[in-house]
């Protein structure tokens, strides 16, 4: 099974796309700054999942980052909030005025491995993932009133990727110590994705 758990760990690295939450551990804020490094993010499945995607908060106020993720009316998500979709990318939510221009978001692309996460990009305007893709390129388009969340209806570009795959994607991150055994057609579809994304890189 050496070869399942090889592409898992390759397509956890591979497949970075847009927001959703990584674990979100407390952390310490100084002056208004939260400090971030690889050890902030562990098994995304560690966090709440609301709808699709996973939340947490590093300031410790998850209750009020979940509200806001479940209202059907939108809001602001409260400073050290954690949004993300995929194991490779997350959005970490600083104080107000912490940048302004992406709602006080900044953007992470992330390498996974069992061995834990290293923080390969980070930034606010200016992240562009390993696929040539700008995450506030992506993220300015949802409506205001979804504080640059995206999600089908908030007013994003789609994703090229289906609900079935995106929990698939979830359900392998490697730094989780819970991941189940998977499918043969599970397999099949991973196989198929990786597949895929490395012809992607090629461009």
């Amino acid at each position: 099974m050496n070869y399942i758990k090889k592409t898992v760990q390759i397509l956890s690295a591979l497949l970075l796309l847009t927001s959703t939450v990584l674990v979100a551990k407390e952390v310490p804020v100084v002056k208004g700054v939260i400090t971030i490094d690889d050890s902030t993010f562990t098994c995304m499945r560690d966090m709440t999942k609301v709808d699709g995607f996973y939340v947490g908060n590093l300031m410790g106020d998850v209750a009020s980052t979940v509200k806001v993720a479940k209202s059907e009316t939108g809001g602001h998500y409260p400073p050290g909030s954690v949004v993300q979709l995929v194991p490779g990318e997350v959005m970490v939510k600083h104080p107000e005025g912490y940048s302004p221009v992406t709602n006080d978001w900044e953007f992470f692309e992330l390498d996974v491995s069992p061995e834990g996460t290293k923080i390969r990009k980070r930034g606010f305007s200016d992240v562009v993932n390993r696929f040539g893709g700008n995450c506030l390129d992506c993220h300015v388009k949802a409506e205001a009133k979804w504080d640059m969340i995206c999600k089908t209806g908030h007013g994003c570009d789609p994703i090229p990727l289906t609900k079935d795959i995106l929990a698939l994607l979830q359900k392998t991150d490697p730094r989780c110590k819970s991941n189940e055994q998977l499918t043969e057609k599970e397999i099949q579809t991973l196989m198929q994705l990786k597949k895929t994304m490395a012809a992607m890189l090629k461009k």
